[in-house]
C-alpha cells in the first residue's frame, strides 16, 4: 500500500494469486495449500516487493512449522523376538544330511555321463559374440531463451527541478507534481507507463538500471513498456495531468 502497488500487478508478476497474496498479508495461513506453498510464495512475494526474503521465511518457520510425529520418533531396534526367530530354526539330523549328499553326489554323476562328450566344442555350440550396441543419440537440447518480464518496475530521482505527469493505464500515479533536485519516488509498477517531463532534468530508474532522459526544448512524452521499453510519444498522446 506504502508503494501503491496494486494487487492485479503483482500477481500478474510473481504469478501467486490475489486471493493467496491477500492471505500472506493477513497471516491467514489456513487459507494457503501448506508450508511448502507458504515458504515458496513468501519468498517470491518479497522479492517482487524488494524485502529481504530470507528473514520473511526464517520467522514463519519459526513462529508457526513444528517438527511432526514422525520425526520426533526415536528409531527402534529389531525386537528381541524377531531376533531369536531367525536364530532358531529347523535343524536336520546327521543322517538326513549324509543322505542327502549322497543323492547329490548320484545327480551329477548322472548328468555327467549324460551331456559330457569326447569331441571339442564346434563352431555352432558355441554362443555368437554379442556385437557392442551403438549408445543412443543424444538429442539436441534446445536453448531456452529467458522469458521477459510482464511488468516494468520504474522509479524517479531528479537531477533538477523538474515537473512530471506519470500515468499507468488509468490510474494517475503522479499528478502534475514538480521535483525538486536530490528527490525521489517511490518504486512503481505496471504494465505500461506514460509520462510527461518539463525537461530532462530527471533519471528514471526502470527495472533497476538507471535511463538518463535526453535534452529537449519542449515537454519531453514517452511510454515505457516491458516489451519496446521507452518510446516517444507525440504530443497528442501524451498524459495530461492538472
Amino acid at each position: 500500500m506504502r508503494a501503491r502497488i496494486d494487487v492485479a500487478d503483482v500477481e500478474a508478476e510473481t504469478k501467486i494469486r490475489a486471493k493467496y497474496l491477500r492471505a500472506l498479508e493477513n497471516e491467514e495461513w489456513d487459507l494457503l495449500p501448506g508450508p511448502t506453498y507458504v515458504k515458496s510464495f513468501l519468498r517470491t512475494y518479497a522479492e517482487a516487493l524488494d524485502l529481504d526474503a530470507k528473514l520473511l521465511v526464517d520467522e514463519y518457520k519459526l513462529r508457526h512449522e513444528r517438527l511432526s510425529d514422525v520425526e520426533l520418533q526415536p528409531i527402534n531396534a529389531a525386537a528381541p523376538g524377531r531376533e531369536r526367530r531367525r536364530r532358531t530354526g529347523p535343524v536336520l539330523p546327521p543322517g538326513a544330511v549324509f543322505g542327502l549328499i549322497v543323492v547329490g553326489l548320484v545327480v551329477a554323476l548322472y548328468l555327467l555321463g549324460t551331456w559330457g562328450g569326447d569331441g571339442a566344442p564346434t563352431e555352432a555350440d558355441r554362443p555368437a559374440a554379442r556385437q557392442p550396441e551403438a549408445p543412443p543419440a543424444t538429442p539436441p537440447v534446445a536453448e531456452s531463451k529467458p522469458a521477459r518480464p510482464r511488468v516494468v518496475r520504474l522509479r524517479l530521482e531528479a537531477t533538477g527541478q523538474v515537473y512530471v505527469c506519470l500515468k499507468a493505464g488509468d490510474r494517475t500515479l503522479l499528478n502534475g507534481v514538480t521535483l525538486e533536485p536530490g528527490q525521489r519516488t517511490p518504486t512503481f509498477r505496471s504494465r505500461r507507463f506514460r509520462l510527461t517531463l518539463g525537461n530532462n532534468g530527471v533519471l528514471l530508474r526502470i527495472n533497476g538500471r538507471p535511463r538518463p532522459v535526453a535534452p529537449s526544448p519542449d515537454p519531453i512524452g514517452m511510454q515505457i513498456t516491458p516489451t519496446a521499453g521507452r518510446r516517444p510519444l507525440p504530443a497528442s498522446r501524451r498524459p495530461v495531468c492538472r
